[in-house]
């Protein structure tokens, strides 16, 4: 295995010169970084970035653990994530927790023990409250992603979930909307909380009957689906709003069992939406969350946090885009 020492021999120049050229720990002359670059080339030198990472106290990447990578609205983050990161010549280290605590504890150990310059973490739903609590003793800079957690001492980046929903129910009211149905999902996930809030917000500002208002809530699909159904079948609500885009697929699924039209039947409208909406018909209204941001924005908030480790604790919330489109458009009350 060829070594520093062989790297410099070819290219004429000292091992320390070598490792400038390596490492950007000092301008070196082009000629002779040129020749260094090829006697790399030539050599098959490979650096060990672990060992490099230990000297420097610095390993030039970034881990990144989400819930569900598999969900639209986090794919997004983590593309958001690692342009950024790329961008700033990062390497992204990415796992999937999958929404099991333990598995989400083993993520983080692991991207911890490669020496990550900084860890992004958005939350399983049923995260082990003691995770957060030890990542407060680490060194390594967090920052946590969608999934906001009150008075804990991180960097944080969110949605404007409560003031969306509030937006969304006022426009539902001010259309004749009187009964709405919520799939409401896993509150233990503070953007669904928060979402869940803002439901009850835009009920009061509407005067709404907050006693005739329908709200499904859990964590099993099946289940959550069965309640949607029954709620259809007692026919009083005339608008339906799911809070995520899994809960948007148990809603659509019950209404075609139930027969049921958009928005001829009942208006229906989702959070976070899916990709390529305007193949959907009727097109859904959607609160659009403005995921690909986020994910840059984790990365900046954590650059900020390495550049001053000793400052405040920011939350950057950004705002989330109501799409408005047939979906809640046309319903046929009675006159």
């Amino acid at each position: 295995m060829a070594t520093m020492v062989d790297v410099a021999r070819i290219a004429g120049v000292s091992i320390s010169t070598v490792s400038h050229v390596l490492n950007g720990t000092r301008n070196v002359e082009p000629k002779t970084r040129s020749r260094v670059l090829k006697a790399i080339e030539q050599t098959g030198y490979r650096q060990d970035t672990l060992a490099r990472a230990m000297r420097r106290s610095k390993s030039d990447s970034i881990g990144l653990v989400v819930s569900d990578a598999g969900e639209p609205a986090f794919a997004e983050m983590v593309h958001g994530v690692e342009q950024e990161a790329a961008a700033r010549g990062l390497t992204l280290l990415l796992a999937n927790s999958a929404e099991d605590p333990e598995r989400e504890r083993r993520a983080v150990r692991t991207l911890l023990e490669r020496r990550v310059d900084g860890l992004i973490l958005a939350c399983a739903a049923a995260a082990t409250p003691s995770l957060l609590t030890d990542l407060q003793d680490e060194k390594t800079p967090v920052v946590l992603l969608d999934r906001l957690y009150r008075d804990l001492p991180f960097d944080q980046v969110g949605a404007d979930n409560r003031d969306s929903m509030r937006a969304l129910v006022r426009h539902l009211a001010a259309q004749g909307h009187r009964e709405l149905l919520v799939i409401a999902g896993d509150v233990r996930v503070p953007a669904l909380e928060e979402r869940l809030d803002g439901f009850f917000d835009g009920v009061r500002d509407a005067q709404l009957d907050a006693g005739g208002q329908h709200i499904i809530q859990g964590t099993d699909r099946a289940r959550i689906g069965d309640a949607i159904r029954v709620a259809l079948a007692d026919g009083n609500a005339t608008a339906i709003i799911a809070c995520s885009t899994p809960l948007a697929v148990a809603g659509l699924r019950a209404l075609e069992d139930a027969g049921s039209e958009i928005p001829g039947d009942i208006a229906f409208a989702t959070f976070d939406g899916f990709d390529n909406p305007d193949l959907f018909r009727p097109r859904l209204t959607t609160v659009r969350q403005p995921a690909f941001d986020m994910g840059v924005a984790a990365v900046r908030l954590l650059m900020e946090r390495l550049d001053a480790p000793d400052s405040s604790p920011r939350t950057v919330r950004l705002h989330q885009d109501l799409q408005l489109r047939e979906s809640t458009e046309g319903f046929g009350f009675p006159a």
